[in-house]
């Protein structure tokens, strides 16, 4: 990570445990560090434009909205034809996410992961023939696999080493 300032150091404390659920959330973090809130909005777009800050998203808690259904679908996608499998997939709204990783050869040739989320297993499995129909992706070789259990989710928390090094805990 890079070398960042006290400032930064300060800021990125204060959001690590997530915004604050008000209509301003920056001017309550601009509260609590001593900022204003035009100095929050600007140095959060300074760190994004840096790198530092990749983006920020929501955690919602998919179990606690009746979404017991939860799959992960896996392919298999010619490198090629990663990005326009990819943008095809995110079109569906029940997408919640989709990224690309490694494969790890020999044992495990997926490169393209998406989440679904449903209130039931036949539902997911029905919104997964969806997409393999819509986007005429049968070809592919996929694994569709379905969570057992749940594990606490949250954003990245950061200790500093004391000087202005970063490092994810």
């Amino acid at each position: 990570m890079s070398t960042l300032t006290d400032r930064q150091q300060q800021l990125i404390g204060a959001i690590q445990a997530g915004l604050p659920l008000v209509s301003r959330p920056y001017l309550a973090i601009a509260e609590t560090i001593g900022w204003q809130e035009e100095e929050v909005i600007t140095a959060l777009e300074q760190l994004r434009q840096q790198g530092i800050i990749r983006r920020m998203g929501l955690i919602v808690r998919h179990h606690e909205l009746g979404y017991r259904a939860n799959a992960m679908v896996v392919w298999n996608v010619p490198d090629p034809l990663i990005a326009d499998t990819a943008s095809q997939l995110t079109r569906f709204e029940f997408i919640s996410l989709c990224y690309q990783r490694r494969r790890c050869l020999p044992h495990w040739p997926f490169n393209l992961y998406c989440m679904i989320h449903g209130q039931a297993r036949q539902q997911v499995l029905e919104q997964i023939d969806q997409m393999v129909q819509q986007c005429q992706l049968s070809h592919l070789p996929r694994e569709v696999l379905f969570s057992q259990r749940r594990f606490k989710q949250r954003g990245a928390y950061y200790h500093f080493d004391g000087g202005t090094r970063a490092h994810r805990v």
